[in-house]
């Protein structure tokens, strides 16, 4: 008896391959990647205590502003590897790669094999996806995940096990917990496809989704009901929210705020300074930086946290070299208009302008929408099928499935207020899904000259040409004018040969059939080709340019104008990528002053706390660096409601903590009475005790001459 061994598609291992070089090369250059996150999982290795909790500190003050499950992962990656840059950011880009094995296997038995390989492929070439899997914020486990929970719902429906069913939404459950509401935005997508596809009565198919479904919650909230009933006393402040509550963080700045913009910066609403969290995480200096230039305040005093705004007038030139926007426009590359900011009013983090067309504006339509146009035309073609009276086929089904884990989340980021780039990624394995699909149906339709369906193909290969010319010409200054010129000429002249008879749909010879199919098969080949050559640049160029750990995002020109501004560059807060001291976003906040450390653990007279600061912006590269405990008295961004002035008393009375370090932008700002209590409580320690003249004792890992944001503010001694 012979077994038969299934033979692993070539094609997919080099498909896998492409998406690991995407994904992984490089990422050991990241010092510390997004060190918010990266100084919790140094936390979370130190006691069972901070692992649960995702405490941000190693002293259990406070968490960070995700539920823990991610971080979780990131963590055990660390207790094998250690704590590195690379280390934490490994399992997202596993998990990216994963990803496009499962769109892979997804989409292969009902389209078939060549349907499953292109939309791997267009999952792989995906740039934003790409981008985020190179950092450890936590979205490319997020759509693992889900990916997963689609994968076991499919087999539920082939194989009609109820526990296949409840096994799919258990995962959407745990998904939860990688990054709260955002998960459930496949839901629509789930409940719908579950209707359609799983045949039983309809009294078995109610039971059976109410089961899972509450399964599904149940574990959601199974991590926020343990903790929210837990005595504030004996566990960390939730971090980001304003109540001390996970569900309020779940609801609040992790849920409805996304989409009013409320409690977040570039939302509009009631966000601005002080309100944006971990994956803004700097973008707050740059929105006050922007204020106080627009209200003439230009003295370095204005400045949060030590933050030094490039230097010129505005104009673009940073020393010797230009920084790229709106023609070099500081506002531009922020979102202000031009090439990297498009649209006017285009929001803080470069969402664009709310609106239907808002994923075709520029800010948004080169990290996911390049595949959008064919993506959206193939739904077209893939239920024009659909007739009242005759059952839905396999096909039609799984094209309702991901059509409506499409259109609810280009919905939502139409009108969201508050997000940043990297949410995107949830785009895109449904557009992946959906070209690859489609591009096997349609060519189908015009192989074999079916009427109107015919010119879908054409009609698709024409507009995404079209729409990827409008996403590269912006950018002709930064990378020529090859690829858009080879892009435009060859998808046009396919759309031409797709346009015209040249193929009968009877025979006229078995030869020359032959060589028209063949022909065909090249062309259709081909045109794929021409098509993903522009995502796939957008994908490497965070190999190319630099990662952006804190808001990761992928471009020529808006990778490497926000990395040097993150990073410093021309305004002596250090170069991205030079010397080996981390890429990108991480410069700013990866400063520890030596000389400060070396003070404080001369003086600690066995305090808890190593030293209390204002926000975790000035903690988390301590943290890391030694493993003590670092107190950031307002959370994240410093406007967290934990500490009131009675509090700190009884923790400088129980003598956990003795020095602070504040700026300008502590619990409240400079004039909180915390601020004011320990300023006038405190003694001063004059700055040539713990910080030199020159800044030359700031410990970054590159060569860095200014002293950043961990060198500034004011040291102060707070005894009982």
């Amino acid at each position: 008896m012979k077994l038969k061994v299934k033979r692993l598609d070539p094609f997919l291992i080099g498909i896998a391959l492409l998406a690991a070089f995407l994904n992984i090369y490089g990422i050991w250059q990241d010092q510390y990647a997004n060190a918010y996150y990266t100084a919790a999982v140094t936390s979370m290795l130190q006691s069972f205590h901070n692992f649960f909790f995702a405490s941000f500190d190693p002293g259990g003050f406070v968490t960070v502003d995700k539920p823990p499950v991610a971080f979780w992962v990131q963590t055990l990656f660390a207790s094998v590897f250690g704590v590195h840059g690379w280390s934490v950011i490994l399992p997202q880009a596993l998990a990216g790669v994963g990803s496009v094995l499962l769109v892979y296997f997804l989409i292969k038995p009902s389209f078939g094999r060549t349907a499953a390989r292109i939309s791997a492929l267009v999952m792989a070439c995906t740039p934003i996806a790409a981008a985020v899997s190179r950092s450890n914020n936590v979205d490319s486990l997020l759509v693992f995940t889900l990916l997963l929970a689609t994968w076991m719902l499919f087999r539920a429906v082939k194989r009609s096990k109820t526990r296949l069913f409840i096994g799919a939404f258990a995962l959407i459950g745990v998904a939860f917990n990688i990054k709260m509401l955002q998960a459930y935005m496949v839901l629509p997508a789930f409940y719908v496809f579950y209707w359609l596809a799983f045949k039983v009565n309809w009294k078995k198919k109610v039971a059976v989704l109410a089961a899972s479904t509450a399964v599904m919650l149940a574990l959601s909230f199974s991590w926020a009901l343990i903790v929210d009933n837990i005595s504030q006393a004996e566990r960390p402040y939730i971090g980001s929210s304003q109540t001390n509550s996970v569900l309020e963080l779940a609801f609040g700045y992790n849920g409805v705020s996304r989409l009013t913009g409320q409690n977040g910066p570039g939302g509009g609403g009631k966000g601005g300074f002080g309100q944006g969290q971990a994956d803004g995480n700097h973008a707050n200096n740059v929105q006050q930086w922007q204020q106080n230039s627009e209200e003439g305040q230009t003295g370095s005093s204005q400045f949060p946290n030590g933050f030094t705004p490039p230097s010129g007038d505005g104009s673009g030139q940073d020393g010797n070299r230009s920084m790229p926007g709106s023609d070099g426009n500081f506002r531009g590359m922020m979102g202000g208009g031009g090439p990297g900011g498009g649209q006017g009013g285009s929001g803080m983090f470069n969402t664009g302008t709310a609106g239907p067309l808002r994923l075709f504006q520029s800010e948004l339509s080169g990290q996911i929408s390049w595949m959008l146009p064919f993506a959206l035309l193939s739904t077209l073609g893939l239920l024009v099928g659909i007739r009242r009276k005759r059952p839905l086929t396999d096909k039609q089904k799984e094209s309702i499935f991901w059509f409506a884990w499409l259109l609810p989340m280009m919905g939502f980021f139409s009108v969201a207020g508050f997000f940043h780039q990297y949410y995107l990624v949830m785009l895109a394995p449904a557009i992946a899904a959906l070209t690859g699909a489609g591009w096997v149906e349609l060519s189908g339709f015009n192989c074999r000259r079916e009427g109107w369906k015919q010119w879908l193909f054409p009609l698709g290969m024409l507009g995404t040409t079209a729409f990827q010319l409008y996403i590269l010409l912006p950018y002709r200054s930064q990378i020529g004018w090859a690829l858009p010129a080879s892009i435009g000429i060859l998808g046009s002249l396919l759309t031409l040969y797709f346009s015209l008879p040249l193929r009968k749909k009877e025979s006229t010879g078995q030869q020359t059939s032959n060589l028209r199919t063949k022909l065909a098969k090249a062309a259709t080949v081909a045109g794929i080709v021409v098509l993903l050559a522009g995502p796939l640049y957008w994908s490497a160029t965070p190999l190319l340019y630099g990662d952006n750990a804190m808001m990761p995002a992928a471009g020529p020109q808006e990778t490497f104008a926000s990395n040097r501004l993150m990073s410093g560059q021309g305004s002596g807060l250090g170069q991205a990528r030079d010397g080996g001291g981390g890429q990108g976003a991480g410069q700013m906040q990866e400063n520890v002053n030596t000389q400060l450390l070396t003070y404080l653990e001369a003086h600690n007279t066995g305090e808890k706390f190593l030293f209390a600061t204002t926000n975790a912006g000035t903690a988390e590269a301590y943290i890391i660096k030694t493993g003590q405990a670092v107190m950031a008295m307002g959370g994240f961004s410093g406007s967290d409601p934990i500490l009131t002035v009675d509090k700190l008393k009884q923790m400088v009375a129980n003598k956990e903590v003795k020095y602070f370090l504040l700026s300008g932008d502590g619990p409240g700002g400079g004039s909180s009475d915390i601020q004011t209590w320990i300023q006038e409580n405190g003694t001063e320690i004059p700055q040539s005790e713990w910080q030199s003249a020159t800044g030359s004792n700031v410990d970054t890992g590159s060569n860095v001459d200014g002293m950043g944001r961990n060198g500034a503010g004011t040291l102060y001694e707070v005894n009982p």
